[in-house]
């Protein structure tokens, strides 16, 4: 199994910025987390999980969800095993749970299904 921990959730004014990061550990069928593209998702109350950002296996080119594209920024280091969301000017309706997501099924896919494994979320608050 490939763990994955997000951290960096925060109560913060809205304008300012945040940077998640996840960290992964663990093998899943011999695969380590350089193997596995990455997502960024989140879920605010009531709603669905929404994508926001994906990251291929060496980094690449980041593919961005139009809601959050300019303002998200996604990025990993194999070397740490990690992958962070940096998000600028923060809107309330920013507010939601984040989770980070490990895919060696499909790169570049906006669909929670294709994502195998999972991380508990971060909450991200943002107030006006």
């Amino acid at each position: 199994q490939l763990q994955l921990v997000e951290s960096g959730g925060a109560l913060v004014q809205a304008g300012k910025s945040l940077r998640l990061s996840c960290v992964a550990s663990g093998r899943a069928s011999g695969r380590t987390f350089s193997d596995h593209a990455m997502g960024w998702f989140r879920q605010a109350p009531g709603k669905e999980r929404e994508f926001l950002a994906t990251i291929a296996f060496s980094g690449g080119i980041p593919y961005y969800a139009d809601s959050v594209k300019g303002r998200f920024t996604v990025s990993r280091d194999n070397a740490k095993n990690t992958v962070d969301l940096q998000m600028e000017n923060l809107k309330v309706e920013d507010t939601a749970v984040y989770y980070c997501a490990a895919t060696s099924l499909r790169i570049g896919s906006e669909e929670a299904a294709d994502y195998e494994f999972w991380g508990q979320g971060t909450r991200v608050t943002v107030f006006v």
